[in-house]
């Protein structure tokens, strides 16, 4: 059974960063893209970031394009996301998520993705 386990996100300030931690167990991760979403209060969940199972390939919501930073430890079955930059309108629940299908490139689309963390949440202050 897969299971993604997050740490990280807690209250931070306006123009500071966070890193999120998801660590995931139960079948080969290194073979699988993984994915960030978040869902902020009263929204629908929205596509963050991903990344692709080889590490060669990211996408990014154009909303974090430039602040945000996927990456993966494959040795460590762990993918992060380093938050820069830091936005009131980024509070949030963070989900972490990996890909339903193996050797894929990073996904926008929660459909995609069939494993999801328990979330955590970010909260930044003006």
């Amino acid at each position: 059974q897969v299971q993604l386990v997050q740490s990280g996100g807690g209250l931070v300030q306006a123009g500071g960063s966070l890193r999120l931690s998801c660590a995931a167990s139960g079948r080969t991760f290194s073979n699988y893209a993984m994915g960030w979403f978040r869902q902020g209060p009263g929204k629908e969940r929205e596509f963050v970031a991903a990344i692709s199972w080889n590490v060669i390939s990211t996408l990014y919501a154009d909303s974090v394009k430039g602040r945000f930073t996927i990456s993966r430890d494959n040795a460590e079955n762990t993918v992060y996301l380093q938050m820069n930059s830091l936005k009131p309108e980024d509070t949030a629940d963070y989900y972490c998520a990996a890909a339903r299908t193996a050797y894929r490139g990073p996904a926008f689309n929660p459909s995609d993705y069939n494993y999801w963390g328990q979330g955590t949440q970010v909260t930044v202050s003006a």
